[in-house]
């Protein structure tokens, strides 16, 4: 990771060491064989000169990046090479964009289905979305993404699902308390100049990436707004490196506190009365930013806006703002209480949770987060809306874990979508409208408050994930429900084993619903008698199945001796005498799911001496 070995002797960072060489010495040593910063030269040099390092263990990391640029032809002509035959519009082709939708239906989880009330009928005419989250095109998406030509959010996804009903939406609130909800400034508020006769901004397009000599362009746009990406604005402009500078007035709509700034990629610069109010840059990925402005109705702002592109490979610009003075919470209510259906779209934003983030706001700080509940302004909101009785599906958009407590026990139905991708909103008016029947499994525990959980410094696993959490959570690992129901028998399993050898298993999984479905089948193991250091239990074996309703099917696993190790004091694994308790479902085993069949549960006996598993 970029920076991450400077970490090791940085005084504000990790400081294991106190000196680059020891840094880049310790991390060559460990296997790191690329460094992204500037950490391996010249320390590495210096290094070795003070014997912290041999050339020679230096050779074995050059000798594997060399072979990886060999395999991948970078010494090669380029027709000899198979990669660099591959056609760009491979990219963002239907077979990959059909790819996206595939995967964001399987990765959607079912949280709750209460009195059945999923899937809504295609039928219903009045269908409220309401939620920050519901046609926001940076949830899909999530960090450290690509830039997929089509995005479909939630609402979009919905408005084709369902092209003759009526399908409005409301935003209902802020993301959380403190993250103004940007937008991109519309058109009627910008003029050329202070006089208002002509509306839009003037532009300057030069051929270079610094805003220098003489425009080659000059036009007037109605606002910023810009996504040019494998395009420059102009034929007789490189699309690599150009930049633009729009300048004019602006012209707000109501008094009061804003949100104004923008986003883009490589860079911007937003400044406002010949003050700069927001600015950012960067090779990696679009950089956001804004500054909280007092601004007066009717009254002109002298605006300038500057953009670069400097070899991105997703040139676009937008200049953006909250506008003070709605009730976004009162739109919602009346839009809900006129509808038939309420579908809610909230969670969290890589504008909340992420890396080295610029934000400081209650429940979050510089990308992490110090609680894991919804934002209160999310509950509070959906408080209000649950009291109208209509059937309501709450759609959780999120890339970590949520405390969702008080949704849990009054929403009928929950889904959780997380940050789904390009297709993201297709998958959910799929699964909510019963086009595709939810089969998603949690791959994290969902814990009801940070009170489960032990301090973030305790790097100890007592308590954490699965595997050692003794508390109940909300919503447990490989937990996820399904429109159809499935039950499960042991079909072949041996009763005992020697120390060493393999533990072969058959089940068969029936869908005894009324409906088709994937079912994802479990396997996990406990060691009930073990007095060594092992988990509660441990997934060890999962495969996806298709079942038509009533169709049965076979499903086997061969489980090896490391896969039911415990670890001595010395932390070498082995197998001892004793119980392995096996369970198989399409969960974690309890009371509840065995006794339905949904769980199967058995116990081998081992026989014989330790066998010590050679790691």
């Amino acid at each position: 990771d970029c920076g991450a070995i400077s970490d090791f002797y940085r005084e504000n960072a990790h400081h294991i060491v106190d000196t680059p060489e020891e840094a880049a010495a310790k991390a060559v040593k460990a296997g790191t064989d690329l460094n992204c910063g500037d950490t391996y030269y010249p320390h590495l040099i210096e290094a070795v000169n003070k014997g912290l390092i041999t050339e020679e263990e230096i050779d074995t990391s050059v000798k594997r990046l060399l072979l990886a640029r060999m395999k991948l032809g970078m010494f090669d002509p380029e027709k000899e090479v198979k990669y660099a035959q591959i056609p760009l519009d491979v990219v963002d082709c239907e077979k990959h964009r059909l790819l996206a939708l595939e995967s964001a239906r399987k990765s959607m989880v079912l949280l709750k289905n209460e009195n059945d009330v999923l899937p809504f009928s295609k039928d219903v005419k009045k269908i409220a979305v309401i939620g920050p989250n519901a046609d926001n095109d940076e949830i899909l998406l999530g960090n450290y993404n690509g830039y997929p030509s089509v995005r479909i959010t939630p609402l979009k996804g919905i408005r084709e699902k369902l092209p003759d009903a009526e399908v409005k939406y409301a935003q209902g609130c802020r993301l959380a308390e403190g993250l103004p909800y940007l937008e991109v400034i519309p058109a009627d508020c910008f003029y050329t100049d202070e006089t208002r006769k002509t509306k839009g901004l003037t532009a300057e397009y030069f051929d270079n990436a610094k805003l220098e000599g003489t425009p080659k362009h000059t036009r007037i746009d109605d606002r910023i707004d810009f996504e040019w990406w494998t395009a420059a604005p102009f034929a007789d402009m490189p699309y690599e490196r150009f930049s633009v500078r729009w300048k004019g007035v602006l012209v707000p709509p109501a008094s009061g506190g804003y949100a104004l700034g923008g986003e883009a990629f490589s860079g911007f610069k937003l400044t406002l009365d010949g003050k700069i109010v927001a600015s950012g840059k960067s090779g990696h990925h679009t950089k956001k930013g804004y500054e909280r402005v007092t601004l007066e109705k009717g009254k002109p702002y002298t605006i300038e806006v500057e953009y670069i592109q400097n070899d991105t490979e997703y040139p676009h610009v937008r200049i953006l703002w909250e506008v003070p003075g709605k009730n976004l919470k009162q739109e919602a209510v009346d839009l809900a209480k006129a509808s038939d259906v309420v579908v809610l779209c909230m969670g969290l934003s890589p504008s909340l949770e992420g890396e080295e983030m610029n934000i400081a706001i209650d429940g979050f700080y510089k990308g992490d987060r110090t609680d894991i509940k919804l934002p209160p302004v999310q509950t509070e909101l959906m408080q209000e809306i649950v009291k109208l009785g209509k059937p309501t599906v709450l759609v959780l958009l999120n890339g970590s874990a949520l405390a969702v407590n008080w949704e849990n026990e009054n929403i009928p139905a929950i889904l959780e979508a997380w940050y789904p991708g390009q297709a993201g909103g297709t998958a959910v008016a799929d699964v909510i409208f019963g086009d595709y029947n939810p089969s998603g499994r949690l791959p994290v525990t969902f814990y009801k408050g940070v009170d489960q959980l032990p301090p973030f410094e305790d790097y100890d696993m007592k308590g954490k994930t699965y595997r050692y959490f003794e508390g109940d959570p909300l919503y447990e690992f490989g937990y996820g429900l399904s429109y159809t129901t499935f039950k499960y028998n042991f079909e072949r399993i041996p009763s005992s084993v020697e120390a060493g050898e393999n533990i072969p298993l058959t089940v068969t999984v029936t869908n005894t619903g009324d409906k088709d479905g994937d079912e994802v089948v479990q396997l996990y193991v406990s060691l009930p008698d073990s007095k060594l250091k092992k988990p509660i239990r441990s997934l060890q074996g999962f495969k996806r199945i298709h079942l038509k309703a009533g169709e049965t099917r076979t499903v086997e696993f061969v489980l090896q001796p490391h896969q039911f190790a415990a670890r001595n004091e010395e932390n070498i694994p082995l197998v001892e005498a004793g119980k392995v308790l096996i369970s198989v479902g399409g969960k974690q085993p309890d009371e509840k799911s065995i006794a339905s069949g949904a769980v199967v549960q058995t116990s081998v006996e081992v026989n014989g001496e330790r066998f010590y598993i050679n790691d």
